[in-house]
């Protein structure tokens, strides 16, 4: 019996990383920040959490775009997400939730300290072949960048919004 708990105690160990959340840790916190991109420019808010036993992170987005010649109605964009860890294929996972009916899930293309990666494997409530792309960049001790990309079927991912964020309260 004590050699079957072993040898799963090994597999376990084996295939958990010693810290899937390494490259990911800065973005824990509150923060504020200034959006750009093709809504127009706006500012925006952002929490990000360990919830439920330190196994995922919530994150809650919130930017506002007021009225502007760009975008003469202005808008609020509010959506809210999860990131996990997949232990079978050994990556990060976000699910985003957004107010105008969208549910991405991407997954982790690639991480170094200071830079994540997110590129979607599905989009919900869009037409088929839309991809989307995550960035999140440190460009200071107190400071990251969030970066989301589309591409319409067919075609490269282009700029849709920018985000730099400093600690919010």
């Amino acid at each position: 019996m004590l050699s079957i708990i072993s040898i799963l105690f090994g597999l376990i160990v084996q295939s958990t990383p010693l810290d899937p959340w390494m490259n990911m840790r800065f973005i824990v916190g509150s923060w504020n920040g200034t959006v750009t991109g093709r809504p127009g420019s706006g500012t925006a808010t952002r929490t990000d959490e360990f919830v439920l036993a330190n196994k995922f992170i919530q994150v809650k987005n919130k930017s506002i775009y007021p009225s502007q010649e760009r975008n003469p109605k202005g808008e609020v964009h509010e959506d809210w997400g999860f990131v996990s860890y997949d232990s079978e294929r050994k990556k990060l996972v976000l699910r985003q939730f957004h107010v105008e009916g969208f549910v991405d899930q991407f997954v982790l293309q690639s991480e170094s300290p200071g830079e994540i990666v997110f590129v979607s494997e599905s989009i919900e409530n869009i037409p088929s072949g839309w991809r989307a792309r995550e960035t999140y960049r440190v460009v200071g001790p107190h400071e990251f960048v969030e970066r989301f990309d589309i591409a319409e079927p067919g075609k490269d991912f282009e700029p849709y919004s920018e985000t730099r964020f400093h600690p919010g309260k």
